[in-house]
């Protein structure tokens, strides 16, 4: 059974509604606790097998503020996976070449150790 926890910071908790289970209400301190929480809760309620979906009542700021963060690390990774087949191919071109593997760290901007493991890979 998929649930929604509609969670909203009351004071130093966050309350918990789950408008699909009846009388489903409860609170954490923390919200990596909402999962478990409701999950026991809704155990307790005769609901098994529930998976979660946590929404929490944000400004809309606040929530651009985080969708705006999660996309930009998303294009960090694929950056940095990108980054990495550069990285690789260069290593092995300029170690193919024929130059040595400190040469090929200076030119790079990477340590000698790096280069050996980028040009075996």
């Amino acid at each position: 059974m998929n649930v929604t926890a509609c969670v909203e910071r009351d004071g130093k908790w966050w309350a918990i509604r789950v408008p699909e289970i009846k009388g489903l209400y409860s609170q954490v301190k923390r919200l990596d606790k909402v999962e478990f929480m409701v999950k026991d809760a809704a155990a307790l309620l005769g609901h098994s097998d529930v998976t979660v979906t946590i929404v929490p009542a944000l400004e809309d700021e606040d929530a651009a503020l985080i969708e705006l963060a999660k996309m930009r690390r998303a294009e960090l990774r694929q950056a940095e996976a990108e980054a990495a087949v550069a990285s690789r191919k260069a290593a092995k071109r300029l170690r193919a070449l024929g130059l040595p593997v400190r040469d090929v760290a200076t030119l790079m901007g990477i340590s000698p150790q790096r280069v050996s493991v980028l040009a075996k890979g």
